[in-house]
């Protein structure tokens, strides 16, 4: 089978674009253009100089001459030197030119080498945001109250997307599966039994009991009819009426005083009876083997209920829709809450030493982390962006980011050059 080799791919523009790229492509033919003119120049001034020494001029045509030789042959130099970092001077393949279109990969390997090596390692990375001091910094952002809106803000969008992103069905099935079925599957009747004993015990229900009281009062003083017609139709049919009727006086008025008693005295023994059935009963859901089974019956019952489904099929809809609307509503309490907690821990970052020193830990230890365990993948991300870079592109690249500087090292080498031969032609003048 034919091998697959990775695609080559251009280097990012430069910022600005193309207007900027054409921009310093036109700085680049500016410098280019200058320094040329300097090796020109050279050229001309040594014409010049060779033509009037021929000619008999005094002995000072000598120093220019040699100046603008020594001028021309650094200028020649210094353009071959910058030439052959991009290209092949003049088309001509000499060995060791054309360096950075040959040598991109090694380049590569050699810059994501020096970065994991001088700004990925542990001692780096930690020394670094020791100084920096994260968490005050954070804090100080954080306390400000704009800041705060604006973080809620952005977590706001954060979870709306999450929200919109999920699909109700997977949602619904992961919350039945993770959550309703782990509630089905666990037993009911000892926990909620031991649930019972702690609420009994601490005499919170008796509360629920002063309602029911209270209610079963009410109902027997507000129904007296009711109360006579049912002992009137349990009466027998040749009983008389009227004693039918001083009977049924009779039970109301027991039932009725049965009844604020219940509701008036504490203690009366029929809340003692249903304090002392209660604390059994909880007992039983813990003990009994078959009140335990009776309660999983009726667990089986509520939790197979047409309502109950359709409760926990609508779970997450509801919650979904509450999500939503108090993300997107800035004056919403779920908003308010994360506002004013992200300035309180702005403001405790800044005062609590221990906290900050704290935060500051987690940061480091977690930097060191990914430095000390996935540099390489991090440097690996350099080399191998490098690697795929088309390198003719690449050289272009590189030479109009940094081609306008390197045209001042034509130019100093003409210079340069130029003031070296003219010292050089002196001292031998002097010495010979």
């Amino acid at each position: 089978m034919e091998q697959l080799t990775p695609a080559k791919v251009t280097p990012a523009d430069p910022p600005g674009g193309a207007a900027g790229e054409e921009e310093k492509r036109r700085g680049l033919r500016k410098m280019k253009l200058v320094a040329l003119s300097f090796l020109l120049g050279a050229t001309l001034v040594f014409l010049l100089a060779s033509w009037a020494q021929a000619s008999g001029w005094p002995g000072w045509v000598g120093y220019v001459r040699a100046a603008a030789e020594a001028g021309m042959v650094g200028a020649l130099a210094d353009w071959f030197a910058v030439t052959a970092l991009f290209r092949h001077p003049l088309r001509l393949k000499i060995p060791h030119t054309a360096i950075i279109p040959n040598k991109k990969d090694a380049l590569g390997n050699s810059l994501g080498d020096f970065v994991g090596s001088n700004f990925l390692s542990e001692e780096v990375v930690r020394d670094k945001l020791k100084r920096v001091e994260i968490a005050r910094r954070l804090g100080a952002w954080l306390a400000q109250e704009e800041n705060a809106e604006r973080v809620t803000s952005e977590l706001a969008t954060v979870v709306r997307a999450a929200v919109r992103v999920l699909r109700d069905e997977d949602v619904q099935a992961i919350m039945e599966q993770a959550v309703a079925r782990r509630i089905i599957d666990k037993p009911w009747g000892p926990p909620l039994g031991k649930i019972l004993q702690g609420v009994f015990a601490d005499g919170a229900h008796h509360k629920l009991v002063d309602l029911m009281c209270d209610r079963a009062y009410e109902w027997v003083r507000d129904n007296h009819t009711t109360m006579l017609r049912v002992v009137s139709d349990r009466a027998p049919s040749w009983s008389p009426k009227f004693v039918d009727e001083m009977l049924a006086d009779k039970v109301y008025g027991e039932v009725l005083s049965f009844a604020w008693a219940v509701k008036t005295d504490v203690n009366h023994p029929m809340r003692l009876a249903l304090d002392k059935f209660l604390g059994e009963f909880a007992q039983d859901l813990q003990t009994n083997p078959e009140v335990m089974a009776r309660a999983e019956q009726v667990k089986g019952q509520i939790v197979h209920h047409e309502e109950v489904q359709r409760l926990i099929g609508s779970a997450w809809s509801t919650a979904k829709e509450m999500l939503l609307t108090a993300a997107e509503d800035p004056s919403s309490e779920l908003r308010r809450r994360v506002r004013l907690g992200l300035t309180s821990l702005g403001q405790r970052l800044i005062d609590d030493d221990q906290l900050r020193a704290k935060a500051d830990g987690w940061v480091e230890g977690a930097a060191a982390y990914l430095v000390k365990n996935y540099s390489r993948e991090i440097t690996t991300i350099i080399t191998d962006t490098v690697e795929r870079w088309d390198a003719e592109e690449t050289s272009r690249k590189i030479e109009l980011q940094v081609g306008r500087d390197l045209q001042f090292i034509r130019i100093n080498g003409t210079v340069v050059g130029a003031l070296a031969g003219l010292v050089i032609y002196a001292v031998a003048e002097l010495l010979f």
